[in-house]
């Protein structure tokens, strides 16, 4: 469901983007090509001066959070997928071909290009180098503490290929359900 914020903007989705009819979205939001919303997902830029931008190629999977406080961005580049039931709230900028796992909360921080935060992980206040994993579990709120994470392996990044490549193949079944429809 697609609803205008107080400021009376809509959000903008490309027509090459398929977007779950549970889904929420709302206000300054907008979506690229080839980018999947799943089920229960919402995402809110409703207070003054906020905004979500989401590139191509995104997947935001089901119970996703996505939230900017007012005066602040959510900016997720193309290539990032989302998990299940994790948090992304603004100011927030995730860098291309990012992964965010299940459950982990992400907050006034900067993901680089290629990062990974795996799952029940917290991210906040922080910015994070190309290509860097955090943990499962681990709470990262310290910037000192960034120097310590490992990059990313050959194992995670094609992991991480596949969640993009399964998740752009939704998009396509589903246009397509709808056109048989």
């Amino acid at each position: 469901m697609l609803y205008p914020n107080p400021q009376n903007q809509v959000p903008q989705i490309s027509e090459k983007a398929w977007v779950s009819e549970t889904a929420i979205i709302v206000g300054n939001v907008t979506i690229g090509d080839n980018v999947y919303i799943a089920h229960n997902a919402i995402i809110r830029a409703d207070e003054p001066g906020s905004s979500v931008s989401i590139g191509d190629n995104c997947n935001v999977q089901d119970n996703v959070i996505i939230h900017s406080l007012s005066n602040s961005d959510v900016v997720i580049n193309s290539n990032t997928s989302l998990a299940h039931g994790c948090i992304v709230h603004g100011p927030c900028i995730l860098g291309e071909g990012c992964f965010v796992g299940f459950g982990s909360v992400v907050f006034d921080c900067i993901l680089g290009s290629d990062s990974i935060v795996l799952h029940n992980a917290t991210v906040r206040k922080v910015t994070i180098p190309p290509g860097k994993v955090i943990p499962d579990g681990m709470s990262l709120t310290v910037q000192e503490s960034v120097d310590s994470l490992e990059g990313l392996s050959p194992e995670l990044e094609k992991f991480k290929q596949s969640v993009i490549k399964a998740n752009v193949s939704l998009v396509n079944g589903y246009k397509n359900l709808a056109m048989e429809a």
